[in-house]
């Protein structure tokens, strides 16, 4: 007589992460303990927290409804953070690809890829915030620090997966060209750059709708761009202002968003 198989789930379960429940349910509980206790040391003033609350309602209250009547205002500080945005991509994508190239390990040797590698994660280390401060206070403020502080933004997140592209390239053809004869320049140019083009216009689109974002932010600390003039309407308590500057950019974020998108399909 033959043992019948036991009888299989009519439903399917996903497995547990961890699959031991003792082990999972000691690291849920050790989660729970650590966010209380962090929670419970934090120098919280919650006395201040509650007269935020009402803060908070008076600029609700004031922001309502936005008001576009200095719409000649709003378009100058748009038009620099486009112009910054422009700038700094053009100018990130010229100092990307010669790194990127350097921070391929596949093509470079051993002491250039090393120095690439350690542009990059420098360029990768700081927020776009703490660039921007410190070429505020070295360059003085204006749309000039905004775009150099999106240039280190841009080549810290295009060098990075431009290099990595490059390493998956098909070296075969890097390999015909030496074999013709052809020099360095030459391969890099005629058999490594054909093959990661549409991933460097793919990033170039992403980057300029990123550095679009980033100089709403960079901005507010004196960067130039439409976030000096966010920044600017709520030190002067324009509430109403201020929320049509962040609903148009919003807006622009959406459209930008959406072109990009639908250009990144046409090129992959």
């Amino acid at each position: 007589m033959t043992a019948t198989p036991d009888r299989l789930p009519e439903t399917w379960r996903k497995p547990p992460f961890i699959a031991n429940p003792v082990l999972r349910w000691t690291l849920y509980i050790g989660i729970a303990v650590y966010v209380v206790f962090t929670v419970g040391t934090l120098p919280i003033d919650w006395d201040r927290v509650a007269d935020g609350m009402s803060r908070a309602q008076r600029i609700f209250n004031g922001a309502f409804p936005p008001s576009f009547e200095r719409a000649g205002l709003l378009f100058d500080g748009f038009m620099e953070s486009l112009k910054i945005a422009i700038l700094a991509t053009v100018g990130g994508i010229i100092l990307s690809v010669p790194l990127a190239f350097m921070a391929a390990g596949n093509i470079a040797p051993k002491p250039v890829y090393l120095l690439g590698r350690a542009l990059i994660i420098i360029a990768r280390s700081f927020h776009p915030v703490i660039v921007a401060i410190i070429f505020v206070k070295a360059v003085g403020f204006g749309p000039f620090a905004g775009a150099l502080t999106l240039v280190v933004y841009s080549v810290g997140f295009v060098a990075k997966l431009l290099a990595e592209r490059i390493e998956e390239i098909d070296f075969g053809q890097v390999e015909a060209m030496r074999s013709a004869g052809a020099g360095f320049l030459a391969t890099q140019v005629y058999a490594v750059l054909p093959q990661v083009m549409p991933r460097l216009v793919g990033l170039g689109i992403y980057q300029l709708d990123s550095n679009l974002r980033a100089s709403a932010v960079v901005g507010i600390v004196g960067a130039g761009g439409i976030g000096a003039t966010l920044a600017n309407a709520f030190d002067r308590y324009d509430y109403d202002f201020a929320l049509a500057i962040t609903m148009v950019i919003v807006g622009v974020i959406l459209v930008s968003e959406a072109v990009s998108g639908v250009i990144r399909k046409r090129i992959t």
